[in-house]
């Protein structure tokens, strides 16, 4: 039962891009189609995924061992960035076809903040492991519900007639507002 709470919470109470705010940049500037964003969405679940497990390894394993769990911001910004790049390299050797497919997604999420954000999200919230993955799958498919839902608003905003002065970044920043009040209903769902 407590797995299904903490899926139901991640994806739509506290979704991380309209309630937590993190990953806002990959949100609006690849949120322009639904293809491009169904591409970013799965690049990001599997980097957040792989991160979660490689940063909570760190930081229970390292870290907190030795003491210097002040250095967690930084490790895991190292770890995030050598992850991404390693992950990149592989799938070129490995599988062409799926690096090309992600390609260009890859080096943007390392830049995205919420892979950082989960990452200590999960260990201020003392997950296990096993709790800690599903908390990163689960936020990784809320980040990809409000991303494909806020590409399908917006390619229908590309076909209606929008005052000259909220074309592109204002009406996407209004609609995504709007998006998150939308989302603020499933507050007291858990």
């Amino acid at each position: 039962m407590e797995y299904i709470i903490i899926i139901i919470s991640a994806i739509f109470v506290n979704n991380i891009v309209l309630a937590q705010f993190l990953g806002i940049c990959p949100f609006i500037g690849v949120s322009n189609k639904i293809s491009t964003s169904l591409g970013m969405a799965g690049a990001v679940l599997f980097v957040i995924t792989l991160a979660t497990i490689v940063t909570w390894l760190v930081q229970y394993y390292v870290l907190a061992p030795l003491g210097i769990g002040f250095l967690q911001t930084i490790a895991f910004i190292l770890v995030i960035a050598g992850l991404v790049q390693m992950v990149e390299i592989i799938l070129k050797k490995v599988s062409p076809g799926l690096y090309s497919a992600l390609g260009v997604f890859l080096p943007l999420i390392t830049t995205n903040c919420a892979v950082l954000g989960l990452a200590i999200l999960t260990i201020q919230k003392d997950y296990s492991l096993l709790e800690g993955v599903v908390f990163a799958i689960a936020n990784s498919l809320g980040f990809a519900f409000a991303l494909i839902i806020f590409a399908g608003i917006r390619e229908h905003l590309d076909l209606m007639e929008v005052p000259k002065g909220m074309r592109g970044v204002p009406i996407a920043l209004v609609t995504a507002g709007i998006l998150a009040l939308a989302f603020m209903g499933f507050t007291g769902l858990v």
